[in-house]
């Protein structure tokens, strides 16, 4: 999917489930009588000439009101559905057989972010698992020295990258490593 129809599909889910908010609100309000607090503007009756004899009827307002406690819990469950969520729980390990081996991929990735902090020229390194468009993505984030061997802290990624493929054992999965110069080299203390 595009950014563009991405953006539109995010925009429309959130005017729908804000649009079942309101239209729960509003018709919460006026099953107890009090629809002047959400439309202060509203007339003293309402001429739907369809609806004038269903208003008169005792249980008309109840209902309204359970409609609109409906829509209401309609609308929060809709917004929540569609928050986006890049985050990834436990994954199933391939060849578990059904048995329920799981992995905390953060956990994997953490540990190969401690890994690559390890590389010589390499400051710091974090690391998340993220679900981008339906493909698992291992981002481990590294700042490194001004003075660095790049050829050394690449290789060291390489290996690192290559052991957190072979932990997580999924073919949907891939691993990106950014890496970010430091802007001053690291103060050494003096001795003496």
């Amino acid at each position: 999917m595009s950014r563009g129809v991405l953006a539109v599909d995010r925009v429309v889910a959130f005017l729908l489930g804000l649009v079942l908010l309101l239209a729960g609100l509003a018709a919460i309000a006026w099953g107890a009588g009090r629809l002047y607090l959400v439309w202060p503007a509203v007339p003293a009756v309402l001429r739907l000439r369809a609806l004038r004899a269903a208003v008169e009827l005792g249980w008309w307002a109840p209902t309204v009101a359970v409609a609109g406690v409906v829509a209401v819990a309609l609308g929060l469950w809709w917004l929540l559905a569609h928050l986006p969520r890049r985050g990834v729980g436990t994954l199933a390990l391939p060849g578990a057989g059904g048995g329920g081996l799981r992995l905390d991929p953060d956990a994997a990735v953490a540990a190969a972010a401690d890994a690559l902090a390890q590389a010589p020229g390499v400051r710091s390194a974090s690391g998340s698992m993220r679900d981008d468009r339906g493909e698992l993505v291992a981002l481990l984030d590294a700042t490194i020295e001004p003075t660095a061997d790049l050829g050394a802290v690449v290789a060291a990624a390489e290996q690192v990258s290559a052991e957190l493929g072979h932990v997580l054992s999924l073919p949907a999965a891939r691993c990106r490593v950014e890496l970010s110069v430091a802007r001053r080299g690291r103060q050494l203390a003096r001795a003496g």
